[in-house]
């Protein structure tokens, strides 16, 4: 292409156009106002949002990324702005979203004098990036922005962060931009390798009780319909972890539920007793696996996995299968034997069956008085025909919601996996809502939560996002409270909350809403708030001590889950 004099900060417009990217999201300052400048001059070229808070723009980036599957892009100027982003790039790095950050720096010749609002981001970000680096020189900016997109977005994706020092923002360079395809050393994924796939298929053709466990690495590899092809052939009952939800329809006869801590009694219990399992796209995770020495001993581990980090980092395999998931499965469907294993997935079922009398039941359709989160759960997902994007928060509503809400669509799940970040959901709902805005956006979040990040509601209507909140408010840091009633004798340590009107907060952000506190009022309440054309808060008072059942307490095998309080 032709090359122009440009400044440096409108090269990152440029660059950033160059890339497909159309909203940002962001909050200007002192050491990036250049950007924003020249930021001025594209607006009808690319969007850019407004939060709250820079905290609140890394999380709606990372919703946005989740609902697109592209990088999601947001701004932050230097010291305190650059270090409020810190908590949303851990979250994305342990999550594997691919962001791209771009923060102020002050300019060049003051770098490490303490200057004002300086800090050393690159420095404090380096364990939590993919890449970083800092740009002092207008020339490299093109090329750090090619390069920042392609790690971003390739192999396992993460964040990467770029410090542009506000000297460089404002010299001149020769604009031109070149797609970043490849860089010597960096592999983001293995080929796949034929032998083994051989090996794992031998295993799966002998193996009398299988399980599949499918992670994020499904929907990231764009691998749905390889994974629901290669258990189709084969018979093989799956489950899924949190962030592997929405992969595989919830109705699919052979999805067998959720793994983990709080998941179902069928996957944790045959866990335990399955002769093979193939783990695909997922890290096995502490939650997972609960207590790892006595974690599926029965059984030999086939794993295909795109990280090779991730291979026997806690679980040992048989059969490690590096690689892309789509090709991975692709290759292995050619070469295992049509099957089925009904009798197997008929033990699965039985195990719903007890879960459903225990637990489900008492959730989704309880006979006592107080409203449970489960049946406003229930009650959400049915109105919106399942077919609604899910944003959690962290806590009793993630996980309650995370085993009734129901999908017929993949890329419907936006929650904070393995860094369990509180306030993650609002502004996570601003950029899943942006990612996809033909789509309703359910968000559940509790009471903590919410008051981490409420000030987004702000952003929400401002933006006029259509995002329907529904607060499950117990007075209490719900997950929090549960384990000190189940494992320290109910001294309930400073996790009652004295709560605001959080119905009167959102009317002074011009959000509609209204506070259900009856079971009566609970079906039109949700109604409601469905048919309302724009933002709404519907706050539900829920019992005080509702709980998450199953568990698996922490450090215990995973068939030693509870269902019910003794």
């Amino acid at each position: 292409m032709a090359t122009k004099r440009i400044t440096g900060s409108e090269a990152v417009i440029l660059s950033l156009l160059e890339e497909g990217v159309d909203t940002i999201f962001g909050y200007p300052g002192g050491a990036i106002m250049p950007v924003y400048d020249a930021l001025y001059d594209y607006d009808k070229k690319v969007s850019h949002i407004l939060t709250r808070h820079e905290q609140g723009a890394v999380h709606a980036a990372e919703g946005y990324a989740k609902v697109t599957g592209k990088a999601g892009v947001c701004f932050a100027t230097s010291g305190p702005g650059a270090t409020n982003l810190i908590t949303g790039i851990a979250d994305a790095m342990i999550d594997s979203i691919p962001l791209v950050c771009i923060t102020g720096q002050v300019a060049s010749p003051l770098l490490g004098t303490d200057a004002f609002q300086e800090s050393d981001v690159v420095g404090i970000s380096m364990p939590i990036t993919k890449w970083n680096y800092q740009v002092t020189n207008a020339e490299e900016i093109p090329e750090a922005i090619a390069k920042a997109f392609y790690i971003a977005q390739s192999g396992r994706p993460g964040p990467v962060l770029l410090d542009i020092s506000k000297d460089a923002q404002f010299q001149e360079l020769e604009f031109e931009y070149k797609k970043c395809t490849k860089i010597r050393s960096y592999i983001p994924e293995q080929p796949v390798d034929p032998f083994k796939i051989k090996e794992a298929a031998d295993l799966i053709d002998q193996a009398e009780k299988p399980l599949l466990l499918f992670g994020q690495g499904i929907i990231i590899a764009q691998a749905e319909d390889e994974l629901k092809a290669f258990i189709e052939k084969t018979g093989i009952p799956a489950a899924w972890t949190l962030l592997g939800l929405s992969a595989l329809p919830t109705d699919h006869p052979l999805n067998v539920g959720m793994l983990g801590m709080h998941g179902n009694y069928g996957p944790n219990v045959k866990t335990n007793e399955a002769d093979l399992i193939i783990a695909v796209g997922m890290r096995f995770d502490d939650r997972v696996t609960g207590k790892v020495s006595s974690y599926a001993k029965k059984a030999k581990v086939v794993h295909l996995e795109v990280d090779p980090a991730e291979i026997d980092k806690i679980i040992k395999t048989d059969v490690a299968v590096l690689g892309n998931a789509k090709k991975s499965l692709a290759m292995l469907i050619d070469n295992v034997k049509d099957n089925k294993h009904d009798d197997w997935v008929a033990e699965f079922r039985e195990c719903d069956k007890v879960e459903q009398e225990k637990v489900i039941d008492k959730d989704i359709y309880p006979k006592k008085e107080g409203l449970t989160m489960g049946e406003a759960v229930r009650i959400a997902s049915e109105k919106t025909q399942h077919n609604a994007i899910l944003v959690t928060d962290v806590g009793q509503q993630q996980m309650i919601a995370s085993r009734y809400f129901k999908f017929t669509q993949s890329k419907s799940n936006v929650t904070s996996g393995g860094l369990g970040t509180m306030g993650y959901a609002i502004p996570a709902a601003v950029g899943a809502q942006l990612g996809a805005k033909d789509r309703t956006v359910c968000c559940f979040v509790g009471d903590g939560g919410f008051q981490m990040t409420l000030q987004e509601l702000g952003t929400i209507v401002q933006n006029k996002l259509p995002v329907k909140i529904i607060l499950l408010n117990n007075n209490f840091l719900g997950m929090v409270r549960q384990w000190q009633q189940l494992f320290f004798e109910k001294r309930y340590s400073f996790t009652e909350l004295q709560n605001p009107d959080f119905i009167t907060i959102g009317k002074g952000f011009g959000m509609a809403g209204h506070k259900v506190t009856k079971r009566e009022d609970l079906d039109d309440g949700i109604q409601k708030m469905i048919d309302h054309d724009g933002p709404y808060l519907l706050e539900v008072v829920v019992e005080k001590e509702d709980n998450v059942f199953p568990m698996v307490p922490t450090g215990a095998s995973v068939s030693d889950i509870i269902l019910e309080v003794k």
